[in-house]
This record gives C-alpha cells, sequence and structure tokens, in this order.
C-alpha cells in the first residue's frame, strides 16, 4: 500500500511537471488579458515600488486622493502589467509617461478598458503620479510623473492619485532622447518588438510590485 501511493503521488507529479497547470507568470498574463476580472479595492494608502533600468523609485498612493485611479493602479501592479514596460514619452522640464504593455496580445484588452473620472482634489506638483486621458471618462493604463509643478493640467481632468515619495533623482534620469517619437498606437500594435528594434535605448520598468 505504502509503495503504491509514493507511486501513484510519483505520476501525479511527473504529470504536473510534464503537462502543466500554467506558470505564475502565465497565469498573470492570462489575467491582464481580461481588465473585467481586475477590480480588487485598493487599501487607502499603499506603496508601489518600480525597478527600472535606472534604479528604483517608490510611488505612494492615497485612496481617498483618486478612488477610481488608486483602484485601477493597484491592479495593474500587482498583476505585473507594468512589468518590462518602456518610458516611452520623456518631455524634459514636463513629463515621463509610461503604461503600455509590452505585450501587444495584453495592451489590446485595455483600449477600450476606461475607468471614470475621479473629482480633483490634488494638483500635479512635481513628483505627482496621474493617469493620462484622451478627455472624459477615458483613463485606461497610461499613466505620468510631473517632473515640475505643471497646476495647468488641473483643469484638464488630470486627476494625481500619488506620488514618488523616493527615487525621484531616478525618474529625473529617464533617457529622454527620444523625446515623443515612438508612436503610442505602434507600441499599442505591435508592443516591445517595435520599441526595441526602433528604440533600443529606452528605459524601462524591469518589475513593478505593492510594497508589503
Amino acid at each position: 500500500m505504502i509503495v503504491r501511493t509514493f507511486m501513484t503521488v510519483g505520476v501525479v507529479l511527473v504529470a504536473a511537471s510534464v503537462f502543466g497547470q500554467g506558470s505564475g507568470a502565465d497565469l498573470s498574463k492570462a489575467k491582464l488579458r481580461t481588465p473585467a476580472q481586475l477590480k480588487e479595492q485598493a487599501p487607502e494608502k499603499f506603496k508601489a515600488k518600480f525597478d527600472t533600468s535606472k534604479g528604483a523609485f517608490v510611488i505612494e498612493v492615497h485612496r481617498d486622493w483618486a478612488p477610481q485611479g488608486a483602484d485601477r493602479f493597484y491592479n495593474l501592479v500587482k498583476n505585473g502589467f507594468f512589468d518590462d514596460t518602456r518610458f516611452f514619452r520623456v518631455v524634459p522640464d514636463f513629463m515621463v509617461q509610461f503604461g503600455l504593455n509590452g505585450d501587444p496580445n495584453v495592451q489590446k484588452n485595455w483600449s477600450n478598458a476606461s475607468i471614470a473620472d475621479d473629482p480633483k482634489k490634488q494638483s500635479n506638483k512635481k513628483g505627482f503620479v496621474t493617469f493620462a486621458t484622451r478627455g472624459p471618462n477615458t483613463r485606461t493604463t497610461k499613466i505620468f510623473i510631473n517632473f515640475k509643478d505643471n497646476a495647468f493640467l488641473d483643469a484638464q481632468g488630470f486627476t494625481p492619485f500619488g506620488e514618488v515619495v523616493s527615487g525621484m533623482d531616478v525618474v529625473e534620469k529617464i533617457t529622454s532622447q527620444y523625446g515623443e517619437r515612438p508612436n503610442q498606437g505602434t507600441i499599442t500594435a505591435e508592443g516591445n518588438a517595435y520599441l526595441n528594434k526602433d528604440f533600443p535605448k529606452l528605459d524601462y520598468v524591469k518589475k513593478a510590485t505593492i510594497e508589503k
């Protein structure tokens, strides 16, 4: 009986090894293809660490500043959306933008996964973090960090949800050599394959995590 039990367990282990049930990365990628599944409410305050090609920085999020934005950001970070993504738009003395997934099979599912606007409670000051928007109720995944006080953005619906609390010097070192040249439509359609080919020196997020 003991031998038979071990043999059964061995068969199960071998089967799991050979056929698998998907790695953690595969499962996360599958979830990222279904935005409707990522609706977890964020803590009232939390920090997200971004390990990048230039070093690390930390964003502290205040849910009471912008509940919809905080929840979306929390779910994106927690499920690995920002991992291996590029800082594709960098305008000196203005802002740095990121938040287009490197896998077009993931990004295409977020193009219309908009969240409602949050009432403005904070200004776009230096180091404050905000979702990009094309107009009312169109925020999806693109985010920018202000390089300086950009209060003129406040009346245009750009609502900060957090701020960089450490590593702002790292943010300011992100390369701006390509400026606004990377085409966002092409990034959405071709992902990192396009960016690696045409803009190989872009800085990027290695991994983003919710700090415990």
